[in-house]
């Protein structure tokens, strides 16, 4: 097999994830032609046979995707649901009335996020703010630079979490982490090189390392390739 589809959602997170991955098919001088798509668009991209290797579903939410003829290969990284803030918070349980001003949250995550708010009484007098996905990281640093008290209602890995100063707050209903899975076409698992598919089951990338591409490729205006190139040399350092 020299030429392989590599499909990812069109953000700068799978984006980065997407060349990782790249970096070791071109090491066994696989071609690769990447397929960037919004989430609804990938089922039909399946079934289609449109996409070779999918970078990454999150499963369990993303199960559905297994169901068009698709194998999970690895897992990447684990990511998992999160308030953060750049407070000192611990836990959930030391959140009150008057300590925040206003929940951000990216259009992807805010009917998520809503049905969250709605089961924490003690926030539900904030303002909410729901941001372009790419907008984000701008619109929380805006706030903070304007001495904003608010929360943000994300998914870890993201560019925030890039700062050591912006931490995840525990919260018993986000403890289960997810896995960020490879999903790897069934015929072409069967024809394509073994060893390959075993580098690809095996790679982690974990989440510091996802948070630390995505600010590169987000914030440092990075091509995704070149992030992807400073990861694989070392170059791309967690804070």
């Amino acid at each position: 097999m020299t030429t392989i589809s590599l499909g990812y959602l069109r953000n700068a997170l799978h984006a980065g994830c997407a060349s990782a991955v790249a970096r070791v098919l071109d090491a066994h001088e696989v071609e690769v032609e990447f397929v960037d798509a919004e989430r609804d668009e990938l089922p039909g991209l399946l079934d289609e046979g449109a996409v070779d290797l999918l970078v990454s579903a999150w499963l369990p939410r993303d199960a559905d995707l297994v169901q068009h003829g698709m194998r999970v290969l690895g897992t990447l990284y684990r990511p998992y649901y999160c308030w953060g803030s750049y407070e000192t918070i611990s836990s959930v349980t030391e959140f009150s009335d008057d300590r925040f001003e206003t929940v951000f949250v990216a259009q992807s995550d805010a009917t998520m996020m809503q049905d969250v708010l709605s089961q924490t009484p003690v926030l539900s007098g904030l303002s909410v703010s729901v941001c372009n996905d790419d907008a984000l990281y701008d619109t929380v640093q805006k706030s903070r630079l304007a001495g904003r008290k608010f929360l943000v209602f994300l998914a870890q890995p993201h560019a925030l979490f890039h700062d050591e100063a912006f931490q995840p707050i525990n919260d018993p209903r986000f403890s289960q982490e997810m896995e960020a899975a490879l999903l790897v076409r069934e015929a072409v698992a069967a024809c394509a090189d073994q060893d390959m598919l075993d580098e690809l089951s095996e790679m982690t990338l974990g989440n510091k390392v996802m948070s630390a591409l995505e600010y590169a490729i987000q914030i440092d205006e990075m091509d995704p390739e070149e992030a992807a190139e400073a990861w694989q040399r070392g170059r791309l350092v967690a804070r």
